[in-house]
């Protein structure tokens, strides 16, 4: 499977002296924001200086005080790089989009040799070319597979030239490479030179076995990669359709009413771009920015894909509820995703069923008002006890089930009533025993009608049968009592120790 790497080191970087040819002779680094704000990429005479990707603003120039601090752009970014992707269609089918500056291309079944294939990519990638005359400085690198490919594509980044590596030369070539090309963490990187490991061709001498046992599962990966080995498939990009529109330079929003009032005209346009290409979207990212460099990003999950600016602004309303800002609002950006084709499945008989859209709308209110990943649903899960027999996991309007066609089934209802036994969060309680079994329960004491168990709860016998045994592990005593006043509860010992585990309705 021959594989072409198409690498831009420093993709940001070079975007912004794209952008402005003026910065090209400037050691560069790129802040999210200009205020209290944090590098995300930098180019090597930064790196030199001793600045590093994550420092704040203010450590980064205090080391690298001849760099200059450009503002990241992620729209241009993301523009620049998807008209490189939409480039690369020429030469291959198959594109798979690593990451903003990474493509991989698979040229099996493309007639031609290796040289002629470098040759058909650049051809393409030509077309990029901005009116000046300017481009991204790509690298090319081909071999038998994105890992090596990606080695090449670093080692072209160096040199100038584009390398391919012929099957069989992969070991060799990767050799002296360092083991920063792995993409590993520094700590891990730190362990192995002190075994006396730098290089790749250094760590893929090492035994595969006891490599594997001393750095776990994920070193196996490191090793085949060392020896050249990868055969993780490309995945072909998506053609993913996003309509974007912003309002910005048109005065501020100090007051609720005027913030909503801009945002009703923003979602306006963006459901009229959306109706435009005959589609519903599935997804909102509303991103406010404010006076003071403040930026705040509400993602928006639909409950049924829509087109209506009705429906849009109350969810984004509604998102809006629970959020603070320190400043007047100077700018509003407003995405729409996820599209699908015009139209929505409607119900015959769908008087019963629950409106998606209020659902998704009260949902929205509830997180802006507790929290993201407030809204929760409990799911069963096996488990050997009554409290690890269910789980938690996020709720959105769109895990409601589809409206169903046809008639609806009358409920059919159990002649005899059963009780559920409603799990409470364990607290300690007084209780009185005669004969080991309890007779008095509760502060004030309530007599015990009737009993039903002991039933032991073990988890620790394993452990000593073993010889590991583990300070958390169950041991306890579960009891169903009845009170006096008809109260039927769950209650266990452990040791000496009574609690409260739970109600029967």
């Amino acid at each position: 499977m021959p594989v072409v790497c198409v690498l831009v080191p420093s993709y940001k970087v070079e975007s912004a002296r794209l952008a402005q040819p003026t910065l090209r002779d400037r050691a560069l680094l790129v802040v999210d924001r200009l205020e209290r704000g944090h590098v995300v990429d930098l180019d090597a005479r930064a790196r030199a200086l001793g600045a590093r990707v994550g420092m704040t603003l203010l450590q980064a120039g205090s080391c690298a005080q001849e760099a200059l601090a450009v503002f990241d752009e992620p729209v241009r970014n993301r523009a620049l790089w998807e008209r490189t992707l939409d480039a690369l269609d020429a030469a291959s089918p198959l594109v798979e989009d690593a990451r903003e500056g990474v493509a991989y291309l698979e040229m099996r079944g493309i007639e031609g040799t290796p040289a002629r294939w470098i040759a058909t990519v650049r051809d393409a990638l030509a077309t990029t070319t901005q009116e000046a005359g300017a481009s991204l400085p790509f690298a090319l690198g081909l071999a038998k597979n994105r890992f090596v490919a990606s080695a090449a594509a670093r080692f072209a980044a160096r040199t100038g030239k584009p390398r391919i590596v012929r099957r069989g030369e992969e070991r060799t070539f990767l050799a002296p490479f360092a083991l920063d090309a792995l993409g590993i963490d520094e700590r891990i990187i730190e362990r192995l030179h002190l075994l006396g490991v730098r290089t790749l061709g250094e760590l893929a001498a090492l035994p595969h076995g006891p490599f594997v046992r001393r750095f776990g599962a994920e070193a196996a990966h490191w090793h085949v990669h060392a020896r050249g080995i990868d055969e993780t498939p490309l995945v072909p990009r998506p053609r993913m359709l996003r309509i974007d529109r912003s309002l910005f330079g048109e005065g501020t929003a100090e007051r609720e009413d005027q913030l909503l009032f801009a945002l009703r005209a923003l979602v306006a346009r963006v459901a009229g771009d959306v109706a435009l290409v005959g589609k519903r979207c599935g997804f909102l990212r509303f991103t406010l920015e404010c006076e003071d460099g403040e930026t705040r990003e509400l993602a928006t999950l639909l409950a049924q894909p829509t087109s209506q600016p009705g429906t849009m602004f109350d969810l984004l309303r509604a998102r809006l509820e629970g959020v603070t800002l320190q400043s007047p609002v100077v700018g509003l950006r407003l995405g729409a995703e996820r599209f699908e084709e015009g139209g929505a499945e409607l119900s015959l008989f769908a008087g019963d069923d629950p409106d998606p859209e209020i659902v998704g709308i009260a949902l929205a209110r509830l997180e802006a008002a507790l929290g993201a990943g407030s809204t929760l649903r409990a799911r069963i899960v096996d488990g050997n006890r009554h409290e690890t027999r269910f789980c938690y996991e996020p709720f959105a309007a769109s895990d409601l089930a589809l409206p169903r066609s046809g008639p609806r089934e009358a409920a059919v209802l159990p002649e005899l009533g059963t009780l559920t036994l409603r799990l409470v969060e364990p607290c300690a309680i007084d209780v009185t025993t005669r004969e080991s079994f309890p007779s008095l329960v509760g502060t004030p004491s309530r007599a015990v009608v009737d009993v039903a168990g002991p039933w032991r709860v073990d988890e620790a016998w394993w452990d000593d049968a073993l010889g590991t045994p583990t300070s958390h592990a169950v041991q306890r005593d579960e009891f169903d009592v009845l009170l006096d006043d008809g109260a039927l509860w769950r209650i266990a010992r452990d040791g000496t120790r009574w609690t409260l585990r739970g109600t029967y309705d």
